[in-house]
């Protein structure tokens, strides 16, 4: 039997950790900090564990939603449910259990839930979660375990875009496995070079679209990772450094070569030199990423970004990929004249301009 003192303890318990979610919510929404900083802070300045946004996943939204309107009632309007955490609920973030809250959650297809890259599809979009804890790092491991979630997706016709995603909320990706590096021969270490290169480029070739959802720290490796897709969409707390200056090395997986590519030579030689990282900020400004985005909108952003990619017609996607790295504008007029007589005679390119001129939505078939 319940005594009056445990009530209150529980009361006040309840009561503090919803006006924490509610104060959480307040500096979120006025921009004050992000999402992870903000759990991170609580965690390490408050000894809050677990931290207000991760507790709430863990709860589910719709459920805290319902705590706090009853709250509300009980206690006073400063318990009533904040704007983001209503929006969530109605877009059905709805916490750990459904895959997306406050933060993205993986759900792998059945057999890829382990190993240091997990693979999760819906529909015609796969996602590759990072997961190799504690730093993502682009192990042998890591990257044979890309190169597997490679080849699955681009065995399988239905899926049109893959999206990297991280689980760990606090980093993208830290880079190579320095360790592992240093442990190969120097044959070892070349031949695993070239199967990364490889794979890199065989996402810059591909029909498949490519999309980097960096939701903070991606330096050396995981830069050179999200250089080689498609798109990238960075969170406001996202960085991105070639810091291989620092330890006597260059980059090793293009970041040479694709980085003056996106943000222009001065500035990535800059980078590379100094090995100093680039805001998310900054990333959107010298073109580094396509967009830049909120914490807590971030893999929500990116998964709109692939519903969109996946609607367009394959091999027009290939093309236009192929065509646009030519770097000598004169091959690349030819190349472009060459891939437009391939898609043009293509059923997709029937499919398209009958539907404009029906002034119906297309259906491409890749073919």
């Amino acid at each position: 039997m319940s005594t009056a003192s445990d009530v209150n303890v529980s009361e006040v318990v309840d009561r503090f950790q919803l006006k924490a979610f509610v104060e959480a919510c307040l500096v979120l929404e006025e921009g004050i900090a992000s999402t992870k900083d903000i759990d991170l802070g609580m965690m390490a300045g408050a000894g809050l564990i677990p931290p207000p946004f991760a507790r709430a996943d863990q709860e589910g939204l719709d459920t805290l939603l319902a705590r706090l309107e009853q709250a509300a009632e009980a206690w006073g309007e400063h318990f009533a449910p904040p704007a983001i955490l209503r929006r969530l609920v109605a877009q059905g973030r709805l916490g750990a259990a459904a895959g997306q809250g406050f933060f993205p959650y993986p759900r792998p297809d059945a057999g890829w839930d382990e190993g240091p890259v997990k693979l999760e599809t819906r529909d015609a979009i796969a996602i590759a979660w990072l997961d190799n804890p504690p730093a993502n790092s682009l192990s042998p491991t890591t990257i044979a375990a890309l190169r597997s979630v490679w080849e699955r997706v681009e065995d399988d016709p239905a899926v049109r875009v893959l999206v990297f995603a991280s689980a760990n909320p606090a980093l993208f990706c830290a880079g190579a496995d320095i360790k592992a590096f240093a442990a190969m021969d120097e044959a070892g270490g070349r031949a695993l070079l070239d199967e990364a290169h490889e794979l890199l480029r065989s996402w810059e070739r591909s029909s498949t679209v490519t999309i980097a959802a960096v939701n903070a720290l991606a330096f050396g490796g995981g830069c050179e990772l999200a250089m080689a897709t498609d798109i990238r969409i960075a969170a406001a707390s996202a960085s991105f450094g070639q810091p291989e200056i620092n330890l006597g090395i260059i980059p090793g997986f293009g970041g040479t070569q694709r980085l003056p590519r996106l943000v222009g030579e001065a500035k990535a030689r800059e980078m590379n030199l100094t090995g100093e990282p680039m805001s998310a900020e900054e990333a959107y400004e010298f073109g580094l990423v396509n967009r830049l985005v909120p914490d807590h909108e971030l893999f929500d952003t990116a998964l709109a970004w692939a519903r969109k990619l996946a609607g367009q017609a394959p091999l027009a996607v290939q093309q236009i990929k192929q065509v646009s790295a030519v770097p000598d504008i004169d091959e690349g007029v030819a190349e472009e004249k060459k891939g437009f007589a391939i898609v043009f005679g293509s059923e997709d390119a029937k499919e398209g301009i009958g539907a404009f001129l029906q002034k119906r939505t297309p259906r491409f078939q890749g073919k």
